[in-house]
């Protein structure tokens, strides 16, 4: 092993400093200590590309987990940045404590550390772990505000998040059974190289029953309908930044590790097509969605059910399956975790400066707050899917690969699309223009986390650099 170990110090970072930042009140020293971890981590996960591990009993690093691994960890560390701006208003607005801020920063590290166990675990047993651990670990930071909603939220997140998280815990174990007589006892049962590599002879009842529980279990993670309900109270009652993260990240964990799992069932001839079930979800998803955006009036809560919207198209992409659709799958989940982190942030800051999160209390912001206000007109545009952002492109890539392959639904995936977007633009005009609402005092925000997201989006948009169109084709073919 070379003297540097990037995986190690992706694990290792989150933790020490979680124990480091649990003694620390000064907001300052802990926003910056939590700003510095984050930047270490996804620095180590860049080092991934170039000194790849080979494959051990409970770690992996291959094409498809560095997808996950560097967007994850980019995310996250430009999350710590407008974190900074933003708790210190609440902590001058009284909010929050210094009793508070320990722990908000200490549990934002032990966030980041379980979801980027979960994506370089090779045992799926760990994996359910780490997610676990995520999920308890955001349950808490829902609720750190202790008021009543705050507290409300918290617990049906954790209900529904437990109830999904069970019924992956089932699906997991039915893995291990079906994997038992072909790779015998003990841990190789349970680590996803041997069982990809052995997956064509496993019992396909087995795993038929798996999937289903595992679909149902990390789909209530992912955010799908009908299974759903914590998420909208999650991003409006819980601090911003971590409402960022819930869409740009955790969500797209959840994801990662049904994808695991559709690749063993791929394998193996004789077990059920997955992509039928993903498409359904996936089409439930978006158009119920796309409908709801239509009834929020809380502008957090408008854009959680954005984000159920874009998760239904990225699983209705990867249950497509085939080279277009999986690597317009990838993209989108990129675009996604980058366009919505940026909105949260504009989001955050509005919410800060007026005082409210009600659309109908909150009006002209290009004219009051020109930066956010703009800031969260681009977000807007780019996450409707219009020309020439990112989103705009792997939409269109999975349009066309559905009308070539499927024309039929093709018609329900651009008519749900073409419904958010005029939601979304409806509720934009009353935010973004028109006679200004609300007070008008100057955001004290970091802008360069969500200008930067916006850039890399509109980049995409425009150019996809080659080696970067290469990686995602190569993990569009592990896909199947």
């Amino acid at each position: 092993m070379s003297a540097f170990d990037p995986v190690t110090v992706i694990l290792l970072v989150p933790l020490v400093t979680a124990a480091i930042l649990a003694l620390i009140s000064d907001y300052h020293w802990g926003a910056r200590l939590n700003v510095a971890a984050t930047f270490v981590a996804f620095v180590s996960a860049c080092f991934l590309f170039a000194a790849r591990p080979e494959p051990g009993d409970y770690i992996v690093i291959d094409d498809l987990n560095i997808v996950f691994i560097v967007l994850s960890t980019f995310v996250g560390f430009t999350t710590s940045i407008f974190s900074a701006s933003y708790i210190a208003h609440e902590v001058e607005a009284g909010k929050l404590t210094p009793t508070h801020l320990r722990f908000y920063h200490a549990m934002y590290q032990v966030l980041m550390f379980a979801m980027n166990l979960a994506l370089i675990a090779n045992n799926i047993g760990l994996m359910w772990v780490a997610i676990e651990i995520a999920t308890l670990t955001t349950v808490m930071m829902v609720g750190i505000y202790r008021t009543h909603e705050a507290l409300e939220a918290a617990w049906k997140y954790f209900i529904l998040g437990s109830v999904g998280i069970g019924l992956a815990l089932f699906g997991t174990i039915l893995v291990y059974m079906a994997a038992r007589p072909v790779v015998g006892e003990g841990s190789d049962g349970m680590v996803w190289t041997v069982l990809a590599g052995q997956a064509q002879h496993f019992d396909p009842a087995l795993l038929n029953l798996a999937f289903v529980f595992l679909l149902l279990g990390y789909g209530t993670k992912v955010g799908l309908a009908p299974l759903h309900a914590w998420l909208p109270d999650a991003h409006a009652e819980g601090p911003t930044p971590i409402s960022a993260v819930l869409s740009g990240l955790l969500l797209n964990v959840a994801l990662y590790a049904l994808l695991r799992f559709k690749i063993l069932l791929a394998a193996n001839p004789a077990a059920i097509a997955p992509g039928p079930l993903m498409v359904a979800l996936g089409l439930l998803s978006l158009t119920f969605a796309a409908y709801m955006l239509y009834r929020r009036r809380d502008i957090k809560r408008l854009f959680a059910y954005s984000s159920i919207e874009h998760m239904g198209i990225i699983v209705f992409a990867f249950g497509m399956g085939g080279p277009l659709a999986n690597f317009a799958g990838l993209l989108h989940m990129t675009m996604h975790s980058l366009t919505k982190s940026a909105i949260f942030f504009s989001v955050g800051h509005v919410s800060q400066v007026k005082g409210t999160q009600k659309i109908s209390d909150i009006g002209g912001l290009t004219v009051t707050h020109p930066w956010l206000g703009w800031g969260l007109v681009v977000g807007v545009v780019a996450i409707a899917g219009l020309p020439p952002l990112g989103i705009f492109t792997s939409e269109f890539l999975l349009v066309t690969s559905t009308f070539a392959r499927q024309p039929l639904l093709a018609i329900p995936l651009v008519a749900g699309i073409l419904v958010a977007l005029g939601a979304l633009f409806l509720r934009l005009g009353n935010v973004a223009f028109g006679e200004p609402r609300g007070p008008v005092a100057p955001a004290k925000a970091s802008y360069v986390p969500m200008f930067l997201h916006l850039a890399l989006v509109l980049t995409a948009g425009i150019y996809l650099p080659a080696p970067m169109v290469a990686w995602f084709q190569s993990v569009a073919k592990l896909l199947g």
